[in-house]
């Protein structure tokens, strides 16, 4: 179908609604040009503060929420169960993306984001004040479930098509350069995160940090939506953003019209990022559950390994850009998703290879994790008709984490506390290999197409 079909039903209905929209983006229009730049500042402004948010629940669910919300249970026991309240952001998001798709529709973009990060900010400054198991028994887990619900809801209503628009405004010769820009919200996120809990678990006591210092990221969680909010409005409602978005067809289609013309493309979008996507939490919030299970080193000392290996992770995503454009985004996927399917068969020597062998396998894992990662959005999505790459790209990115990510930390640790480190590499291989034949599925049919 040739990029110059005409809107669809779904498309005329946002416009409209033209007064509706009108008076906010009157509030900062400005006359110019938005470049390419422009809206990579706002693409990596959003990403980094909706991966705050995702990292610290994930460094929660592995330190704090086993000891609060599960004491009755064994320490493995609740770390397993509060992996599984994790694994439910990543089942809702999809439901979130598909509604906010229905509000957007029948409202403007500007309302759609608001509505959705107002829900993040509810559902995270209410597990801050959540109470614990001791003080309201079954109903904190019940609570606590529904707000990672409303967390995963709000995390798909988010989508604001900036990186599409990136990708389609990117000059041809640098698409992997500013494919990658959004990607390094990632280890921006995690450093925040992971700098503030090991600031509090190096200056508490442990009981004060079970207490309450586990709580204080997440007000700052909620502050910071607050200001990424602002900052992505005052770029939504410019009236040269609407006009890109407009111009690009970046507007909302029905689910079924998706997968009827482009189902291919999000099935192997979803696959191709695999490797990507197992890595990312084998090297975050795995590791840190088992050594906080089975090793005596100091907590805040292995998030500061860790901060160092997402700072390599920063300088691969960015290095990821420039082989991309040397070699391609699908060729640099491949071959990292090669190297991902070596490191997986040495999972086991190097967490059981005490602090050195523990600390090779972050910096590594995370160097890996940098180059794979930085174009693991844009090298499938890129195949999307115009007209179907602001909802496609959306659901092949939330079914990327649903596959790939979203029961990761869960299986790892529940297979390797009952069999052995070894099927956590394996898990990591299968990933691997799906992201291999994505990909060689992918490049057959694009010949035969």
């Amino acid at each position: 179908m040739a990029n110059t079909t005409t809107l669809t039903g779904v498309q005329a209905g946002v416009h409209e609604h033209p007064q509706t929209s009108q008076g906010a983006r009157n509030i900062n229009a400005r006359d110019g040009h938005i470049s390419p730049g422009e809206i990579a500042i706002g693409v990596v402004i959003g990403r980094a503060s909706e991966y705050f948010d995702f990292f610290v629940y994930a460094i929660a669910s592995a330190l704090v929420f086993p000891s609060v919300f599960f004491p009755y249970e064994s320490r493995l026991d609740g770390t397993l169960y509060a992996f599984a309240i994790f694994s439910l952001a990543f089942i809702a998001r999809p439901i979130g993306t598909v509604a906010f798709m229905a509000v957007q529709h029948h409202f403007t973009r500007e309302a759609k984001l608001t509505l959705a990060l107002l829900i993040m900010g509810v559902s995270t400054a209410g597990i801050a004040f959540l109470p614990d198991y001791a003080t309201l028994g079954t109903t904190s887990i019940v609570i606590l479930s529904l707000l990672r619900i409303g967390q995963g809801i709000a995390q798909g209503g988010s989508w604001d098509g900036l990186p599409s628009l990136l990708a389609l405004n990117a000059p041809e010769n640098k698409r992997g350069w500013y494919a990658m820009l959004g990607q390094l919200g990632a280890p921006i996120g995690f450093m925040i995160a992971a700098g503030l809990f090991a600031y509090l678990l190096a200056n508490l006591t442990s009981l004060d940090f079970l207490e309450w210092g586990w709580r204080y990221p997440f007000y700052v969680a909620f502050a910071i939506n607050v200001v990424a909010l602002f900052a992505r409005l005052r770029l939504v409602t410019t009236t040269e953003y609407s006009h890109l978005l407009d111009e690009r067809q970046l507007e909302p289609v029905s689910v079924f019209e998706l997968m009827r013309n482009q189902g291919r493309n999000v099935l192997i979008g979803a696959l191709a990022a695999l490797a990507s996507y197992a890595l990312f939490h084998l090297v975050t919030v795995f590791p840190l559950s088992w050594i906080s299970l089975y090793s005596p080193r100091s907590i805040a000392g292995f998030l500061q390994v860790q901060m160092v290996g997402v700072t390599l992770m920063a300088i691969c995503v960015i290095i990821s850009g420039l082989v991309a454009d040397k070699i391609g985004r699908r060729r640099t996927l491949g071959t990292l998703a090669i190297l991902i399917a070596v490191f997986s068969a040495f999972v086991p020597m190097l967490i059981n290879g005490g602090e050195m062998g523990q600390d090779t396998f972050i910096l590594l894992g995370f160097s890996l994790l940098g180059l794979s990662y930085g174009q693991a959005a844009g090298a499938v999505t890129s195949q999307f008709e115009q007209r179907f790459r602001y909802t496609g790209a959306a659901l092949t990115s939330d079914l990327a984490w649903l596959v790939g990510a979203g029961f990761a930390p869960l299986v790892a640790l529940g297979v390797s506390a009952h069999f052995g480190l070894a099927y956590a590499g394996l898990y990591l291989l299968s990933g691997a290999l799906c992201s291999l034949a994505a990909l060689s599925l992918n490049r057959r049919l694009e010949i035969r197409d």
